[in-house]
């Protein structure tokens, strides 16, 4: 059965950002019916959302309309999986903290029981009142509602500041993620350290061996255990997308393997679980260089030398009520190999990609896996986005003895 989703549309200029989000969900055979407020039909028309969503838009007046044989905002308060208001205003804001419904759309929020993602969108000033702050705060103890934003940028004001609406990729990620766990914050108290991303080691200040990872593994991960309510800490090496906005996440960049071993270890004392799914380089450069190398100076023969096991290491430190997995990126058998690593790294489980099979491992929105655990009992993970192997992943390891 297809996902059930209402949108509720408030008056700002973001609104025009909702259009993209609506379109991606219907897309993706989502059923989306749309609510717009008074103000909201100011910046975008009914005529717009009804095309996009394949079905007529709702306004106050169809709150009032006889031909529904129950009232209109009970029947979507029960259809809806989940509800989305974006953008909200500073007036639906103090409505819903307070519990007020005097319109379709705040009657339809209250008849639900559904989990309702809410992104916030206004001036700065506005934003950072302290009547604002308190709604915010009080509404967020239901924890129905779930937060994404607002981001910092130009705001339609001219303005610098915090206020602006999240962009639709991480509203859509966060939307895919919450039909999954239908609002769930079953990570809520853990704190998780990922790694992601490929490392470089430089030969000269142009020049390095790397290795092809996008990170989008790795902030699958991070994202997905957000969303579920774990406090996250990201070890990234550069990646080949920006990092969202909204949320944001507590992370340290990196480049070399020595960076983000110092930057593991720094935090792994404080983690219950870490996920180690950057691909960390074997071997660097004997010798580096601190000016280009011309042409004609490099080496025929590049002499190299080991980089250290970071994995080995966290395995040897590993206290009792840590757990800690692993990534193997295989060509071939991907199963025996990554039964050896779990073994000799003494890790709880590991997670085994195939990168030599199309749409999976480096590179691509899609991936697929055998996760085994310390037993040696595999769960293969079929082809499927990354989020949502993310969130399979994230179950088998809370699942762990």
């Amino acid at each position: 059965m297809s996902s059930r989703i209402v949108v509720g549309i408030g008056g700002g200029i973001a609104a025009y950002k909702v259009c993209e989000v609506i379109s991606a969900l219907v897309k993706s055979g989502a059923e989306v019916k749309a609510i717009l407020t008074p103000a909201a039909q100011e910046f975008i028309t009914p005529l717009t959302i009804t095309t996009l969503c394949r079905q007529p838009a709702y306004a106050d007046a169809s709150l009032w309309q006889p031909h529904h044989t129950r009232p209109l905002h009970i029947e979507l308060g029960e259809w809806a999986d989940l509800l989305v208001l974006a953008p909200l205003t500073a007036n639906t804001l103090a409505k819903l903290a307070t519990g007020l419904a005097d319109n379709l759309l705040t009657n339809t929020m209250l008849a639900s029981t559904a989990p309702i993602l809410i992104a916030p969108a206004m001036n700065t000033t506005m934003w950072q009142q302290s009547v604002v702050q308190r709604n915010w705060q009080q509404l967020l103890e239901d924890q129905r509602y779930h937060a994404l934003g607002p981001a910092a940028g130009m705001l339609a004001c001219d303005t610098v500041g915090e206020g602006r609406m999240a962009e639709p990729a991480d509203l859509l990620t966060y939307i895919n993620s919450l039909l999954v766990t239908k609002g769930k914050r079953d990570l809520k108290g853990k704190r998780i350290l990922i790694s992601a991303g490929g490392t470089r080691e430089h030969l000269d200040p142009v020049r390095f061996i790397g290795n092809p990872s996008s990170g989008r593994m790795g902030l699958a991960l991070a994202l997905v255990a957000w969303y579920r309510g774990a406090e996250v800490q990201l070890v990234h090496g550069p990646l080949a997308t920006p990092l969202p906005t909204t949320p944001q996440l507590e992370t340290v960049a990196v480049t070399s393997s020595g960076e983000m071993r110092a930057a593991v270890l720094a935090a792994y004392p404080q983690a219950d679980w870490t996920i180690m799914a950057a691909a960390v380089g074997d071997v660097k450069p004997a010798h580096y260089f601190p000016e280009k190398l011309p042409k004609k100076s490099l080496p025929t023969d590049l002499p190299l030398k080991p980089i250290p096991d970071i994995l080995a290491e966290l395995g040897q430190q590993k206290q009792p009520h840590q757990k800690l997995i692993g990534f193997a990126a295989q060509t071939g058998d991907i199963i025996a190999p990554a039964q050896d690593k779990l073994e000799r790294k003494q890790l709880d489980a590991i997670v085994a990609n195939p990168i030599d099979q199309p749409q999976s491992g480096f590179g691509t929105d899609q991936n697929q896996a055998v996760f085994i655990d310390a037993t040696g009992h595999p769960v293969a993970i079929p082809r499927c986005s990354k989020l949502q192997m993310a969130h399979q992943v994230l179950a088998l390891i809370d699942g762990l003895a």
